[in-house]
Parts: C-alpha cells; sequence; structure tokens
C-alpha cells in the first residue's frame, strides 16, 4: 500500500469551518491539488456568496471543479463523480496529492461508498416535485412523501432536497431511492485507500463565525454577485439559485425585503444548513477521523501514523 502521505486526502467539514484554507495549506505542504467537493461552489457566478476559494488563495496550489459549471445548468452528484474520475487521474499523473475538501456529505459518499444507477430524471418531474413541496410546506411534503414512499423513512429526509430526490425517483421510475441504492457500484475511492478527516466543529463556535463571515461577503459585494445573477433571469428552481442566503439577497434586490432582514434571513439559513451538514457528517462518516476546527497543516501531518496503524 502506498504511503499514507501520499493518499487522498479528503476534508470534510460544515460551512464556515475553515475547511478551505486547511486544505491550501495541506496541498502546499505535500505538493498537491485542491479538488472541490462542494456541491455549489461548482457554479460559476456564485464566488463571494459560496465562500469560494479567493484568488490569493487559488494562487498557492492548484484548484479544480471550482466555479466550472454554469449556473443554468443542473449538476448533480453522477457528474461530479465522472468529473472527479478525470481530476484524479489527472493528479496521479502529475505527482500531485489530492486534497479532496467540501461540506457536501453525498458527494463523499458517492466517492467513497458508490452510487446508485438510478436514469436520469425528467425535468418535468423534478419540477413537479419542487412545485409541490413550495405548494405545500415541508411538514406535509414529508408526510406525502412516506405515503407515497415508506422506505423513504430511512433517508435524511429533514433535508428539502433529499425529499425531492426521494420523490422525484420513484415517480420516475416506480422504485423507490433506497431499492436503487441496493445496486450501488463499487466505489471510486475507498476508506482505506484514502486519508479521511472530518472538522468536528462546535455549534457556538460555528454560528459565530458564519455570522462574522457573512457580514464580510456584503462588505466585499456579494449583492453586486446577486444583481449579475438575477440579470440572467434563470429559473428560481435550479439548484444553483438555491445555494444558501440567495434567495433572501434576491428578495432584497426585488424590493421585498430590507437589506437587514436578507442578512438575518441569510444567517438564519447558513446557521440551519450547518446543522444539517454537521448531523450527516456525525451519523454518515462516524468512522472518518476527526480534527478540531482550528486545525493545522501539522494537525494533518500528525494523523498520518493514524492511518499508518490503520494500514498495517
Amino acid at each position: 500500500m502506498s504511503a499514507p502521505a501520499s493518499r487522498p486526502i479528503l476534508i470534510a467539514g460544515p460551512t464556515a469551518s475553515g475547511k478551505s484554507a486547511l486544505a491550501v495549506s495541506v496541498a502546499m505542504r505535500l505538493g498537491g491539488w485542491v479538488i472541490n467537493a462542494d456541491s455549489m461552489q461548482v457554479y460559476s457566478g456564485w464566488h463571494l456568496l459560496t465562500a469560494r476559494p479567493d484568488p490569493a488563495d487559488e494562487a498557492l496550489a492548484d484548484h479544480r471543479l471550482y466555479g466550472t459549471v454554469d449556473p443554468g445548468f443542473r449538476y448533480s452528484a453522477g457528474q461530479w463523480l465522472r468529473d472527479i474520475t478525470t481530476v484524479l487521474a489527472e493528479a496521479k499523473e502529475a505527482g500531485a496529492v489530492p486534497v479532496i475538501v467540501g461540506g457536501t456529505g453525498l458527494y463523499f459518499t458517492a466517492l467513497t461508498q458508490g452510487l446508485s444507477p438510478v436514469p436520469a430524471i425528467p425535468e418535468a418531474i423534478r419540477d413537479a416535485a419542487e412545485a409541490r413541496l413550495a405548494a405545500r410546506g415541508a411538514d406535509a411534503f414529508r408526510r406525502d412523501l412516506l405515503v407515497f414512499d415508506p422506505s423513504a423513512a430511512s433517508l435524511d429526509i429533514e433535508n428539502p432536497r433529499r425529499m425531492i430526490r426521494a420523490w422525484e425517483v420513484m415517480e420516475a421510475t416506480g422504485r423507490s431511492i433506497t431499492d436503487w441504492a441496493r445496486e450501488t457500484a463499487l466505489p471510486l475511492l475507498s476508506l482505506d485507500r484514502a486519508m479521511p478527516l472530518v472538522i468536528d466543529a462546535e455549534r457556538d463556535s460555528l454560528n459565530a463565525r458564519i455570522e462574522g463571515r457573512f457580514d464580510r461577503m456584503i462588505g466585499d459585494g456579494v449583492m453586486d454577485e446577486v444583481a449579475a445573477m438575477a440579470a440572467r433571469d434563470l429559473n428560481p428552481a435550479l439548484p444553483a439559485m438555491k445555494a444558501v442566503g440567495a434567495p433572501p439577497l434576491m428578495a432584497c434586490l426585488h424590493g421585498d425585503l430590507t437589506l437587514e432582514q436578507a442578512v438575518t434571513q441569510a444567517k438564519t439559513d447558513t446557521r440551519r444548513y450547518a446543522k444539517r451538514q454537521r448531523t450527516w457528517l456525525r451519523n454518515r462518516m462516524a468512522d472518518w477521523h476527526r480534527i478540531p476546527m482550528n486545525a493545522s497543516v501539522e494537525d494533518v501531518l500528525a494523523a498520518i501514523p493514524y492511518f499508518t496503524a490503520e494500514s498495517a
């Protein structure tokens, strides 16, 4: 088995936990590439709002799969898995250590556990599911889903995106997403071939960082990004248009909320999103190695003997 320091390093963590800066430091130390595993940072147009690495950080190490997808496109975990397959092959050829970082648990699960072969879902079915959720509300939609597909009770259906996914798969294929999961392909990168690290973020400290970061976004001109995106007049049901913070800031731009109201709502939405992320990381990544929120590159390097022992 290859030395742990040359294995792909996976860094998962909730929003605002400092994982992007840590990934840059690790990539610089080990001669690696920073590879995105965040479902919103793949989209162009949302640089400030999604807290993508800034140009100064991008200049310190190669960054891949950031801002490569037009926001008018419905990007998926399956497409990300295909894209990262190519990037990992390129990194291997270049002799670079992949440092895969992000907060989208589904991406890491697809990478390390495989992805079920659910066929493409027609947009009309997805749009209908999203319209139903909007009309019924989350609680009523959840009840409807459990009648339509009782097996969805085993899923993370507190997350609206997971609810819609379960509904659309059942509607389009006549089979539950849990049934499709039984046909999951072998993973592209099993955990025993990587260094899987998850940032263990304490709630209050994380929430304080969320508050401060959003204030900085406003000062840095995030409303200009919102205006540029609004000018494209994209379907608000597109995934990119549901980036955390985007809906209330769009409402502010259109005069439906004051800036103060929009910022308050965006911060609340971000805290709720971070809570869902922390739940996923705790429940679905329980076997990943924990590191503190203020971890340094030295903390990551100190974990190498742990992985050496695991592979012995």
